[in-house]
Order: C-alpha cells, then sequence, then structure tokens
C-alpha cells in the first residue's frame, strides 16, 4: 500500500493482513488497521495529504501530481472530508445565516444554512428554495437544538421568513445586509439605464460603459476608475443625487438604537422628495415594509457578522468553477460543509 512520500521518493509497505474465521456468524473477516484508508491500497495519512491537496487544487491536478487515477482521489477526498464533518460534531447553532445556491441552470437551488458565530456551513439541501425544502433544515437539527437559535439571518425571500417563524418564533430575523445593498445597487442601475435613454449625444456618452464604476464603492476603484467616477458624477446631476444616497444608506447599519436608525430612514426617504428617482421610492417603500427585520441589528445581542454569509458565496463560486462539470451533488455537498473547517 502507499504511503506518505520520503523526499521526492514514493513508499510503499508490504505486510501480511490476519483474515479470522469467526464462530458466532461463520463468515471469514478481516482484521481491520486503523491507520488505513477506506481504499486499503493506501494509508490513512496519504488519504488526509490528498485531501488537504485538494483544498485548493482540483482533483485532475492532484491526480497528475500524485499519479494517481482521478476516482482514487475522489474517493480519497470524500474520506478526508468525512472525517473533518465527524470531528466538528453535529452543530448546536445560536445565529443562522440561510442563503440559496443555483447548483445549475434552469433555476435548481439548493439552501445553505450557517452557523455565524462558529463561522462555518451546517446544512446543505433541499430541492428547490421553497417553504418545504427550508422546513428540511429545522427537521434535521431536532427539537432541541431548534430552540437554541435566537437570531437567523436571511433575505428578504417569503419563504424562509414564513418557516422561520413557525420553527422559531422567538427567535429574531435578520435581513442581510449585502442582500438590502444589492437591491439599492439594482435601483442605482435602473436610473443609470433611464438616464442612459432620456440622454443623446455626449451627454449620454458619459453614462456608456461606466455600469460597474457607478456600482462600486470609490474606495474600491482605481485611479483610472474614480476619474470616471468623478467625470459621471459632475455630467449628470441625477446620477450624482443616486450614488450619494446609495453611499450614505449603509450608515443605516451604525446605530445601536432602533429609534436612531429610523429617524436616519426617514431624512434619507426625505431627501428623495422632487429628485424624480422613481426606483430609490420604490426601494425606500421595501425597506419600510421590512423595516423590523433590519432594525433587528440595533439590538447588542443581534450583532454578528453580516458579512460571512456573502463571503461563504463566494467561496462557494469558487468551488463550483473548481469542479465544472461535476454532476455529483453529495460531492459538492462535503465540500461546501468542509470548507471552513481546519485541516486534519
Amino acid at each position: 500500500m502507499r504511503d506518505l512520500s520520503c523526499g521526492d521518493t514514493r513508499v510503499f509497505l508490504e505486510f501480511e493482513v490476519r483474515r479470522v474465521a469467526c464462530r458466532r456468524c461463520g463468515k471469514v473477516k478481516r482484521e481491520r488497521l486503523e491507520f488505513l484508508a477506506d481504499n486499503p491500497l493506501y494509508t490513512k495519512r496519504f488519504a488526509f495529504y490528498v485531501g488537504r491537496r485538494c483544498r485548493s487544487a482540483t482533483i485532475k491536478d492532484v491526480a497528475r501530481e500524485l499519479n494517481l487515477d482521478w476516482h482514487t482521489v475522489k474517493t480519497l477526498e470524500l474520506q478526508y472530508m468525512a472525517a473533518q464533518l465527524a470531528k466538528a460534531g453535529k452543530p448546536a447553532p445560536q445565529a443562522i445565516g440561510i442563503d440559496e445556491i443555483s447548483i445549475r441552470k434552469g433555476h435548481t437551488y439548493r439552501i445553505v444554512v450557517s452557523d455565524l458565530i462558529r463561522g462555518r456551513p451546517i446544512w446543505f439541501g433541499g430541492q428547490d428554495r421553497k417553504a418545504s425544502s427550508m422546513a428540511q433544515f429545522y427537521e434535521w437539527l431536532g427539537e432541541n437544538k431548534v430552540k437554541r437559535i435566537r437570531l437567523a439571518v436571511m433575505d428578504m425571500w417569503k419563504p424562509f421568513r414564513t418557516v422561520a417563524k413557525a420553527q422559531a418564533p422567538w427567535a429574531s430575523i435578520l435581513f442581510d445586509k449585502f442582500h438590502v445593498l444589492r437591491h439599492l445597487g439594482t435601483a442605482l442601475d435602473d436610473v443609470r439605464k433611464s438616464e442612459y435613454a432620456r440622454l443623446s449625444g455626449k451627454e449620454r456618452s458619459y453614462i456608456k460603459g461606466q455600469k460597474y464604476t457607478l456600482l462600486s464603492r470609490r474606495e474600491n476603484l482605481d485611479l483610472d476608475g474614480r476619474k470616471a467616477l468623478k467625470t459621471l458624477l459632475a455630467a449628470n446631476k441625477r446620477l450624482n443625487t443616486a450614488y450619494l444616497l446609495k453611499e450614505s444608506f449603509g450608515q443605516l447599519w451604525s446605530y445601536e438604537r432602533e429609534a436612531y436608525a429610523r429617524r436616519f430612514f426617514e431624512h434619507w426617504r426625505e431627501s428623495l422628495k422632487w429628485q424624480r428617482l422613481a426606483p430609490y421610492e420604490k426601494f425606500a417603500q421595501m425597506i419600510d415594509r421590512h423595516w423590523d427585520g433590519i432594525a433587528a441589528y440595533c439590538k447588542p445581542e443581534n450583532k454578528v457578522s453580516l458579512g460571512f454569509v456573502e463571503g461563504l458565496n463566494n467561496k462557494i463560486r469558487v468551488i463550483q468553477r473548481r469542479a465544472y462539470g461535476l454532476r455529483d451533488e453529495e460531492y459538492l455537498r462535503l465540500k461546501i460543509l468542509t470548507c471552513m473547517l481546519p485541516v486534519l
């Protein structure tokens, strides 16, 4: 069997394994050796080395590097990820983050639930993003552990909110800041489109090709991007107003009292008057309807990392690109559930 290499030299171990006739069942059984992987042609520590390499490289690359078959590498990695989950144990979260991911074309979704305090995904499942799929998570977690949940962070998708209120009515519901700001970014882009359609000639040329410059935060732009943004905002008063309103709205999550947060929002909405920014007015109405799920962040006990769910989504997209064409959903599930766990 193959073990870890010594320098640039592969190491193979050869030994005899005892076979014993069981008097109870009459079958012949082989002795179990703890240092063997599930695939008995490799040691467990070699399997774990393969698993660690697969955290940062594709199966194909690891197979080429170690001169192994593609399916062998995948089998060894599956054992490694199963060992990671076994060591982590079954979670008992107090604050959960809920989001959906698309696993293939055709609006095929799966739900991902994360433990926001421990900073790790804990559940991947469902058949879609409907209430029945969301309810499967609470059933999997169990009644006793569901009672420990005090906070659920999610986007404004109604089925997620409905099931959370039904299964854990005592928990606070908090709408994810990044999903809210994404709606505001969409409103800003709608203003850009309307201005592009309204104008012509040189005034239109300032707007053309500047979508992502306008949607980006100023500090995230390079020097050329900042120059283009400055020129655009100086040339179009309505886009300048919309951009400043978008940039200032993030202040809403800095307040520690709901009354102050509400006062800020009312002033922000008041500044929309006479600006002819219909997408922003529609956005403000949406915030007003979902105010409880935004104001919940003002409570000290609800101060959790709102960026974790968004960061996890980016990590999942990297995993999906690296495993492009792979149709094994169980493998994808294990990759997602172990991507934040410590290495073995």
